[in-house]
């Protein structure tokens, strides 16, 4: 598997990324995890318009889902070549409702679906192209899901957005890539079930057994040195920061 960064930053959009946005490839096969805000531009870096295969979204908040609305647009009006045929989304319950919403001026109630082929994600083990993936609902306000992602005996888990999780735990047990969120400060913001900071990433990626960790979606206003810190205090593995453009063969 190769993991591509689009975007890495949490919130909001900072000057150097876009938010949450990753690129997994298999087999010629290009699966993205979320397409947060400015996703779509950086996306076209590393892969044509039409090229993409399936699109995961964890869960519905704007900085992960809302570039879904642009990308919609290439698809449902693209004038070369006709309209696209429907790309599988998996999304949690009410993806298509949320995005017609967001839009606010689609031409029908079902246009969405013209283009977008959804899925609704659950606790369960399924296939997307070339890759077993599991998914677990994890601790956020709204319904959101990590991912655990097997391909060719080896494993990459995205947490998404999430709270010290259980769930969270077995999706990163032996992973050989963590890519796990780290938005709050150890010792600063303490709201249960929201986000992780740097040394609880750290602590999950111990718990786990995890081979890699690499820390995402740190807001602009908070110190990504501060957090990579916290998590290398309580884990021994290899960590470092995610940025735009990085890529890691798994």
């Amino acid at each position: 598997m190769k993991l591509t960064v689009v975007g890495c930053s949490g919130s909001f959009p900072s000057a150097e990324s876009a938010c949450s946005s990753y690129l997994v490839e298999a087999d010629g096969f290009r699966l993205l995890l979320d397409m947060g805000n400015g996703a779509l531009g950086e996306l076209q870096r590393h892969c044509g318009l039409y090229d993409l295969d399936a699109i995961f979204l964890s869960h519905l908040h704007a900085d992960h889902c809302i570039d879904m609305c642009a990308y919609f647009v290439a698809r449902y009006y693209r004038h070369d070549g006709g309209r696209c045929a429907p790309i599988p989304v998996y999304g949690p319950e009410g993806t298509e409702q949320r995005l017609t919403t967001a839009y606010a001026d689609t031409p029908s109630a079902s246009s969405m679906s013209e283009v977008f082929d959804f899925h609704t994600v659950k606790p369960s083990t399924f296939e997307i192209g070339p890759f077993t993936v599991h998914t677990e609902r994890v601790a956020h306000p709204v319904e959101a899901y990590g991912i655990r992602i097997e391909h060719g005996g080896k494993t990459l888990t995205y947490s998404g957005d999430t709270g010290v999780s259980t769930a969270l735990d077995e999706l990163a047990r032996d992973a050989d890539l963590f890519l796990c969120e780290a938005a709050f400060t150890h010792g600063k913001e303490n709201i249960p079930d929201l986000h992780l900071n740097g040394r609880e990433a750290g602590q999950t990626a111990a718990r786990a057994g995890a081979r890699r960790l690499v820390l995402t979606h740190i807001p602009p206003w908070t110190d990504p040195q501060a957090n990579l810190a916290d998590a290398r205090e309580v884990y021994d593995g290899p960590v470092e920061l995610a940025v735009p453009r990085k890529m890691y063969e798994i």
